[in-house]
């Protein structure tokens, strides 16, 4: 371990020119290439000892003893924090693609398959979109229809205006009426609220009912569990580009690449796993073993959140190789799910 572990900043300087370097030629990084691009005054002995401190600081690694050296996770960490530092998203590039989606008939599914899309397109990786839980979501009304002896067809228009509809299978007989009587308890005492909002308060509520109730209730209560342990199995995951990944397969251990595929596949634990980086922060940068997830310990993952006021909706973002030009994608999948929240936004305020 180097005796001076702080970074100065000729120490930055090489490190954010290997990285950025290696990001575009995918190639060991020598101090000759560092001389040569003039990143310093310093003498090639010089800016060896420093490629040398960083290697014993975790920041880079050598491929090879008679090879230039390459960023770690560590080092790409180092690299994508200074992004941010540098108010990477003041710029706001433009990418034209993001300035022509909107909300078509309420479809929140196509709109969502089209910024997955997108997102793929603009940053030749695979991009994804995971929808949000309509459970989770505060409703100004819902409507409950039999359409079968077991099914059950919950219609909710959601605080900003989207329509969305879902079927459950239910064990308990419902006529019509109760369902009716049932809708029009929970928009008299639940507007605003979310459907597991109005489960949790009836579970808890229940023993204050009178006995007369009770059996409805208990009803309706059975009903929202099977909607909503339906919901969280079946978490829906919008995926595009995953040929552009095998596009990239010098970039991959092809065993690991076959274990992501399957992954992906399985769309619903992949929804459950990204599900799990919700996070408040305008974007966050998963690189390599960071996420924790070893079907994609050699990708990196940028993610981001849209919803409406204050509330999260879902997650999006690229999945590819830990060589993706972060410069590029942090203030894309940023711009998108701005976008994508502001066209929720103005689908509520022309309502």
């Amino acid at each position: 371990m180097s005796r001076n572990l702080i970074l100065r900043e000729k120490d930055k300087m090489v490190l954010k020119a290997i990285v950025e370097n290696f990001l575009k030629s995918g190639k060991p990084i020598s101090s000759g290439l560092i001389v040569q691009k003039k990143v310093l005054p310093d003498s090639p002995a010089t800016i060896r000892n420093i490629m040398v401190k960083l290697e014993e600081m975790g920041h880079l690694s050598q491929p090879h003893t008679s090879a230039g050296r390459v960023p770690t996770d560590l080092g790409l960490r180092f690299y994508v924090n200074s992004l941010f530092d540098e108010t990477l998203f003041a710029a706001e590039p433009l990418f034209p693609h993001t300035e022509n989606f909107s909300l078509e008939k309420g479809d929140f599914g196509s709109l969502l398959t089209q910024v997955s899309k997108l997102l793929a397109e603009d940053s030749d990786n695979l991009g994804f979109v995971i929808s949000p839980r309509v459970s989770k979501m505060d409703f100004n009304h819902v409507r409950l229809i039999k359409i079968s002896e077991e099914k059950v067809l919950i219609i909710l228009i959601t605080t900003f205006d989207l329509v969305l509809t879902e079927i459950v299978e239910t064990h308990h007989y419902f006529t019509q009426l109760e369902l009716d009587r049932a809708s029009q308890y929970i928009n008299q005492h639940f507007r605003g609220k979310s459907l597991t909002f109005v489960r949790d308060y009836l579970l808890k509520e229940l023993p204050s009912y009178k006995l007369t109730y009770e059996n409805a209730i208990n009803k309706l209560i059975a009903l929202l569990k099977a909607y909503i342990i339906r919901e969280e199995e079946e978490t829906q995951i919008f995926l595009r580009g995953t040929s552009k990944l095998l596009d990239k397969v010098e970039l991959f251990n092809m065993e690991k690449l076959k274990s992501l595929f399957q992954n992906f596949e399985e769309k619903i634990k992949l929804a459950k796993l990204l599900s799990d980086f919700i996070s408040l922060e305008r974007v966050k940068v998963l690189i390599g073993s960071e996420s924790k997830i070893l079907d994609i310990s050699e990708c990196s993952l940028v993610l981001s959140h849209y919803g409406y006021d204050n509330q999260v909706l879902g997650t999006l973002g690229i999945i590819g190789p830990k060589r993706i030009p972060y410069r590029k994608i942090i203030p894309l999948v940023d711009r998108v799910a701005q976008k994508l929240s502001q066209t929720i936004s103005r689908d509520h305020e022309r309502g």
